[in-house]
């Protein structure tokens, strides 16, 4: 199975207040958690977002080939970057990501042949950013980015993902109060 990893860095982080993806968990940033378990399951790992903001890390990164339009654009850049046909993509806030969780996803992809294969947690929720993407969704993305229509919800409907149920709750983190809380929950 040929596959590719990819942790999207590119948003405004406007509701954290500050860069999540430099936010700290212990020694590390959260960012390199993230990268660890993508790489763990998918061979590599490959940033999307700035290039300039993540120059100090030793991670490829890939720019968005259209700025500002969010996390379907870096879906964009990921998946034309062409490095495979299967492609884990995953949100740089998800701290507590399991990398026996992504090759779950993986599996169910080359078993089903799906445009999209994504995870959904213990509480039900599914997470179009935890994800994989086969390459021939390409064309889908661009028709929605070309439409203004951003949702990923609303693509991976389109892409009629396949679900796949993981051992674990995943955690976004967004705002401050989300951080703090994921925090206090950390054992000591």
């Amino acid at each position: 199975m040929h596959a590719a990893g990819f942790v999207l860095v590119g948003g405004r982080s406007s509701r954290m207040g500050q860069n999540k993806a430099r936010l700290r968990v212990d020694s590390r940033l959260l960012v390199e958690v993230v990268a660890r378990a993508v790489a763990s399951a998918a061979g590599s790992v490959t940033l999307v977002g700035n290039p300039a903001s993540f120059a100090d890390l030793p991670f490829e990164c890939l720019p968005d080939l259209r700025p500002g339009l969010g996390p379907l654009a870096g879906l964009e850049a990921a998946l034309a970057a062409g490095r495979s046909e299967l492609n884990l993509v995953v949100g740089c806030d998800m701290p507590d990501i399991q990398s026996a969780d992504l090759a779950r996803l993986f599996a169910a992809a080359a078993a089903t042949g799906a445009l999209c294969t994504l995870a959904t947690d213990l509480q039900g929720r599914k997470h179009p950013l935890c994800a994989v993407f086969h390459s021939d969704s390409l064309r889908f993305v661009r028709a929605a980015l070309d439409a203004g229509r951003l949702r990923l919800l609303d693509l991976v409907e389109e892409l009629k993902a396949v679900e796949v149920r993981i051992d674990s709750a995943l955690t976004n983190l967004n705002t401050p109060e989300q951080w703090a809380a994921w925090q206090a929950a950390q054992p000591v």
